[in-house]
């Protein structure tokens, strides 16, 4: 099993959907900021705009329209700031005074607020926007004023980049704390993976280590570690029940099938009573591969039983498989053949890796009706070497396959056939012995097995 990408994890999705949440959260309080600076100078720009329409108005109330000229020609000619922008304009359309061009009269003789821009007289390619305000006096002139908006369009130009930047800022610096909290949660969740999967493989004392921080990871650890001993505990207790039960029972019941023999010699062949013997060693004979068999997965799955490690030629172990059954196959006019032309070894228990193939031939040929056929092949991808065992038989419906695994497991479930439903469980775990993998899968008809193990190739 590969480790969690942290691109792909849900922790670094979290800390993504957070930060998109939070920078839209930023850029709406950004937008607001830039929203509530500008409102605020222009409210500044009207605010003086009108003041200075009120003070105006007041001189031409107290001393008329010539007061009122003389007042703007001399604010015009001191040009203060180069930012305030004056213009007494006619009823019949002629400018009185003021620093406005000419050719606005048509638009500054219409009372209202007004938007103004010009080339600057003394500087080259510079526009001045103007923000203006227009009123009719009684006398029928209109009285302008404006105030140049360069200081709004600075502060827009200023405030706009360094919003962006900042919203880019904050993107980059949420993204690089995403990955390095990804990482760090996904540290600790490797640490859990990888104890999972050693467990998976086997080994039921295997533990999630803590860091003694008592925080959510250390708590989750503990409860696990408790699981993993309670179900270590149970299934310590099924195994020694059942190890106990089978051996227990398996010498009175050898003792049972000697004395069994006996009688068979003693009331001799001619007996009416021989079938009844017979039949009796042979449910004797059963029930003792029963234990046998349940005995020995217990012994490898265990670790008990060593492994005997040699270089085993794949190909002539299916040659001994087939010459071992071929004459059970016969019986019911089953063919086998075997492709091994492939030349591949694998280092393996020899002993065991036969009892596995010879378990998954046993079963091929059990369930294949007469004039079927069973193929024994090995191939080799220059890394794995695979066995296979297929047949036309009425194979393994898909939902079954992972069940039939398992000890005592069998698909009749009246349980009145031949078998005790321990053959594909020790093929399993001389597999997992193996560190291979066993896949039961469709052969269109029948059932195909697939035993993997790594090629052994001398080095």
């Amino acid at each position: 099993m590969k480790p969690v990408d942290f691109l792909s994890s849900s922790t670094f999705r979290f800390i993504l959907s957070y930060m998109a949440l939070f920078a839209g959260s930023v850029l709406l309080l950004l937008g607001f900021i830039y929203w509530s600076t500008i409102s605020f100078l222009s409210h500044q720009t009207d605010l003086s705009i009108k003041n200075e329409i009120t003070w105006l108005s007041g001189i031409y109330r107290d001393h008329g329209l010539d007061g009122l000229v003389l007042t703007i020609n001399e604010r015009s000619l001191r040009h203060l700031n180069e930012e305030e922008y004056y213009s007494v304009v006619s009823p019949d359309s002629r400018l009185l005074a003021g620093n406005l061009p000419e050719s606005f009269i048509p638009l500054l003789a219409k009372a209202g607020w007004k938007s103004i821009e010009f080339k600057s007289p003394d500087v080259a390619n510079r526009i001045i926007h103007v923000r203006a305000k227009s009123i009719q006096l009684t006398g029928g002139e209109f009285l302008v004023v404006g105030r140049d908006t360069r200081q709004l369009v600075v502060s827009h130009q200023l405030i706009v980049p360094a919003l962006l930047w900042g919203l880019m800022i904050m993107i980059i610096l949420a993204i690089l704390g995403g990955v390095v909290m990804s990482r760090s949660v996904l540290r600790h969740i490797e640490r859990i993976n990888l104890t999972v999967r050693e467990i998976m493989a086997g080994d039921l004392t295997r533990r999630i280590p803590t860091r003694g921080s008592s925080d959510d990871f250390d708590q989750l650890a503990c409860n696990l570690n408790d699981m993993l001993d309670e179900i270590e505990h149970l299934m310590e207790g099924i195994r020694h029940i059942s190890n106990s039960v089978a051996h227990d029972l398996r010498t009175p019941l050898t003792r049972l099938r000697n004395q069994l023999e006996e009688l068979r010699i003693k009331i001799g062949e001619s007996s009416p009573h021989l079938q009844h013997v017979e039949n009796s060693i042979q449910c004797a004979d059963q029930l003792l591969g029963t234990f046998s068999a349940l005995l020995r997965i217990a012994r490898i799955e265990a670790g008990r039983q060593k492994p005997v490690m040699k270089i085993v030629e794949l190909p002539l172990l299916l040659d001994d498989a087939k010459e071992l059954y071929e004459a059970v196959a016969e019986d019911k006019h089953i063919s086998i053949t075997t492709n091994s032309s492939v030349p591949v070894s694998v280092l393996a228990d020899r002993d065991l890796l036969f009892q596995a193939i010879t378990n998954l031939l046993d079963n091929a040929i059990k369930y294949t009706q007469a004039n079927g056929e069973i193929h024994l092949t090995t191939t080799y991808n220059g890394q794995c070497a695979e066995v296979r065992v297929a047949d036309n038989g009425p194979g393994i419906p898909v939902q079954e396959r992972e069940k039939v695994l398992h000890r005592f497991y069998r698909l009749e479930k009246s349980r009145s056939g031949k078998g005790n439903g321990l053959g594909l469980s020790l093929v399993a775990a001389v597999v997992k012995m193996h560190h291979g993998t066993l896949l039961l899968s469709d052969n269109n008809p029948g059932l195909k097995a697939t035993m993997t193990f790594d090629a052994f190739t001398g080095l």
